[in-house]
């Protein structure tokens, strides 16, 4: 049965028979459907003028002794003037293919006999649901793409995005500095794109670096560029990141894994906007605006030396922190048949969609790798799948990922968990590992010296 916690899809079971109705209710609720239940045409108006459904199975008949089936072409008809896509299965046991047919012409979806067979009903309700899903996808993927920028690819209806993006609507246009924290994965350069596209900088380009990814000798080459014949290997002038980013925005992602002694130098740059390429004594300027992100506890950094207190000042004018996807369950579905809609492109899989055990193990799933966890999932269903609905085990979901709450943890612990377990799923391989926490492999290197023999596992790589 369906987490009572979880989305269900909503089905309207419409017949004059009270037998018929639990008959029905018996048979879907076990398989996570949330059911409401109508004996007439007239209670049916009534509860769509209030609520949504995700599907009506309804009957055809419900005067006494009427067998013409016109009481269900009516309320077909009603149905379909405030809906035009619900998915609509109409039962009736004096089936008859003018009737069948007539029903299909007025909007039914799919047509029924009773006694119903319950795998037909299963399949067939799993089917027009999705078929319905998928339509509603593409209609707002179509309206996506009429957009001229990226920013309408972030999905946020869960009452927990809600506060993150009021506090984007309200300081994007600004120039103020941001940090967006959260949990590895969470999908913090797609919200840094989203404020710059936002912003009145969009013209201007939006430049990203990943800073757990830069060594001691890169730090500077990298942001401020360098002159021919400033190292060994500089064979030609380069242009760096805070230049390239000049009018626009300048993403720092995995702030937080500057060195120490680096961080001075990036302090000393946001401070004046001024910076010296390497090999040459000529002071440039960059006007940017500056977008940081970190999975960090910046105090504990802080308390533990490896943070400077200033630097953050400068970094988080504007801090905002994007919930875990496990906190954002109406955001699983949409999300997941977006990455689909992307991936059914890529890989030329157009037949394929999400049947509902799966969106059903997808809203269920812990998610401790968050948005980019599912995205790798949704991929390797699209790859794996050999129906045209996709199902629970095309997805390869981990059940043998620890259940424990990372709340009850301190973050030391939970990162030490989280890295042991990583380690252990990919066999000791330092870029799978990396990968899956959402970490550079300088990261991963780095954070396995801080914990030394008390992680133990054979490291490959």
């Amino acid at each position: 049965m369906k987490d009572k916690d979880m989305p269900a899809s909503r089905i309207l079971i419409a017949d004059d028979q009270a037998h018929i109705r639990d008959s029905l209710s018996l048979l879907l609720e076990p398989e996570g459907y949330q059911i409401t239940e109508a004996e007439s045409p007239n209670t049916v108006i009534s509860l769509i003028e209030n609520e949504s459904f995700d599907a009506f199975i309804m009957d055809m008949n419900y005067a006494k002794d009427t067998t013409s089936g016109d009481e269900g072409i009516e309320l077909i008809q009603q149905i379909r003037k405030r809906d035009t896509d619900v998915p609509i299965i109409v039962m009736t046991a004096w089936a008859n293919i003018e009737l069948s047919v007539k029903a299909m012409k007025l909007g039914a979806n799919d047509f029924i006999e009773k006694p119903w067979n319950n795998s037909r009903l299963l399949s067939l309700l799993d089917n027009q649901i999705s078929l319905a899903h998928e339509k509603l996808t593409n209609q707002r993927l179509s309206e996506l793409n009429k957009q001229d920028n990226s920013s309408t690819s972030v999905i946020a209806n869960a009452p927990s995005m809600r506060p993150v993006m009021q506090i984007i609507e309200r300081t994007a246009a600004s120039d103020a500095n941001i940090l967006l924290t959260g949990e590895s994965g969470v999908g913090k350069s797609l919200f840094a794109s989203l404020i710059h596209n936002l912003s009145l900088r969009k013209e201007a380009p939006l430049v990203s670096v990943n800073m757990g990814a830069l060594s001691d000798s890169l730090f500077e080459s990298e942001l401020f560029g360098h002159q021919k014949g400033a190292f060994t290997d500089a064979k030609a002038n380069r242009m760096g990141r805070f230049e390239m980013a000049d009018k626009g925005t300048l993403f720092l992602d995995e702030i937080a894994n500057i060195p120490k002694a680096l961080q001075a130098k990036l302090l000393r740059v946001l401070e004046s906007g001024e910076f010296e390429q390497l090999g040459s004594s000529k002071t440039k300027r960059a006007d940017v605006r500056v977008i940081s992100a970190s999975n960090v506890d910046f105090d504990s950094e802080i308390e533990a030396g490896r943070f400077r207190q200033d630097l953050l000042y400068r970094l988080n004018t504007i801090s905002i922190e994007i919930p875990a996807l496990r906190n954002r369950a109406e955001d699983i579905i949409p999300i997941s048949e977006l990455f689909l809609q992307q991936l059914k492109a890529k890989y030329r899989r157009s037949e394929l969609s999400l049947s509902e055990p799966a969106k059903r193990a997808l809203e269920k799933y812990h998610w401790p790798g968050n948005v980019r966890e599912l995205s790798h999932s949704i991929e390797r269903a699209v790859l794996m799948a050999n129906d045209t609905k996709i199902a629970v085990s095309d997805l390869g979901l981990d059940s043998t990922l620890p259940k424990v709450e990372l709340t009850d943890m301190t973050l030391e612990q939970a990162e030490h968990l989280l890295i042991s377990t990583a380690l252990e799923k990919n066999n000791g391989n330092i870029q799978l590992a990396a990968d899956q926490l959402g970490i550079s492999r300088a990261a991963l290197y780095r954070r396995l010296e801080k914990y030394g023999d008390s992680i133990q596992y054979d490291v490959k790589g």
